[in-house]
């Protein structure tokens, strides 16, 4: 099966074909609503046979798609149909999970996306489950998203911004009793050096995510359970 992956940011909304490996790119802003990226994505892949699409969302997603309009994006989003507007079976998921299906190897993770603000999501035994972390206190003036995210590197310096992802990390970890925790987003190369039992993610994860998103799609409707995706809403 041959899926187009959507990777939706504040910045760049990029794209992914799973069968030949082709990609692309644009860019994304404030003003973004859902019909202009549909129109775009199907502008930049013209010729590309996918059959199906797998969506990162930057925000609360459910299983009819967003659930919220995202704070860094325009309006529209709340019940916006893409499966009519490109013609075909369409996942929406948080961006967070998104990435961090595709970075499981296994065991119980947690992924932290450290980015704009703090992406989350559990993953462990086929079952994904997109958390809100970022809202959590780091301290009485700041939330998690604000003292990780782009917002509170560039306050308090790399050196203390490490020291920040090291805490949180080890508080995390022990409380989720994750086997292991993995970091993504854009912030990721600022992590040095990793924290024990962390791995280092990469922009990569996300095209694999939404291929996995798929895995129990086949037209004779017999995958066994083992190998079926199944995301807590």
């Amino acid at each position: 099966m041959d899926v187009l992956v959507i990777d939706i940011g504040g910045s760049h909304v990029k794209l992914f074909e799973s069968i030949d490996g082709r990609s692309s790119q644009f860019d994304s802003d404030r003003a973004l609503t859902p019909e202009s990226p549909v129109e775009r994505v199907v502008e930049h892949t013209n010729g590309w046979l996918y059959e199906v699409v797998s969506i990162g969302f930057p925000g609360a997603a459910g299983p009819s798609g967003p659930r919220r309009n995202p704070p860094k994006l325009g309006s529209g989003w709340v019940g916006f149909d893409f499966a009519a507007a490109f013609k075909r079976p369409v996942r929406v998921v948080n961006d967070a999970a998104l990435q961090a299906l595709g970075a499981y190897r296994g065991g119980r993770m947690l992924f932290l996306g450290l980015g704009t603000g703090l992406g989350s999501a559990m993953v462990g035994e086929r079952v994904i489950m997109p958390l809100e972390l970022g809202s959590l206190q780091y301290n009485d003036d700041e939330t998690l998203a604000a003292r990780l995210g782009k917002a509170g590197l560039e306050r308090h310096g790399r050196d203390k911004w490490q020291h920040s992802v090291e805490r949180v990390v080890e508080r995390l970890r022990e409380a989720f009793d994750a086997d292991y925790i993995t970091l993504g987003g854009g912030n990721v190369t600022q992590v040095d050096p990793l924290p024990p039992d962390v791995r280092r993610g990469g922009n990569e994860d996300a095209s694999a995510g939404g291929v996995r998103l798929w895995e129990d799609w086949v037209e004779a409707h017999d995958v066994p359970r083992s190998h079926i995706w199944r995301v807590v809403w």
